[in-house]
């Protein structure tokens, strides 16, 4: 089984919102998940990154990969400094 850190898609129908979630890399993408470990909502100017930053490094050190989308936040937010 691979456990990925990636994006859940909510929100209406253009509004869109995501949770960043740990899954199975089988489940779909809004479908079934492990853990929530937080949100982006980039309609918020600046956008919004919240990251619980203990479950997260939690995750990575169990194995979880990130995906490309989650990188680029976890970039943004500056959880995969050069000290982590």
């Amino acid at each position: 089984m691979a456990v990925k850190i990636r994006l859940r898609r909510m929100g209406a129908k253009k509004r869109p919102f995501y949770r960043v979630v740990v899954a199975d890399s089988r489940s779909p993408r809004d479908g079934r998940f492990i853990e929530e470990i937080g949100y982006y909502d980039p309609l918020q100017n600046p956008a919004v990154i919240k990251i619980d930053e203990a479950k997260a490094q939690d995750w990575l050190k169990k194995g979880a990969q990130l995906t490309d989308a989650t990188r680029a936040l976890f970039n943004k937010a500056g959880l995969l400094g050069a000290g982590k």
